[in-house]
């Protein structure tokens, strides 16, 4: 887990997401075209949340977000996505 300088404002949260399955269960290579984007991660920057509403999840927590959840990015070559606390379905 890196640490980042960049801060998420209010309920916001930067998620660094997990690679991409390459193999199936049974040793099947996926393509590149057919692989699916993955749906959980880890949480590396957390906001201070709103005024009222406190942030439930912290940095470290491994979590489960919707599939077209965040708005992708590249900081010093690595993927995350920012995403409201709201669109993080579960810690896992």
């Amino acid at each position: 887990m890196a640490e980042l300088s960049i801060r998420p404002l209010a309920d916001r949260v930067i998620v660094e997401p997990s690679a991409a399955e390459t193999k199936t269960a049974s040793g099947i290579i996926i393509p590149d075209t057919a692989q699916e984007k993955p749906q959980e991660g880890v949480v590396v920057a957390a906001g201070n949340g709103k005024a009222d509403e406190p942030m439930t999840v912290k940095v470290g927590d491994k979590v489960l977000y919707g599939k077209y959840a965040g708005t992708e990015f590249k900081f010093e070559g690595a993927d995350y996505l920012i995403m409201r606390e709201s669109d993080i379905l579960a810690i896992i």
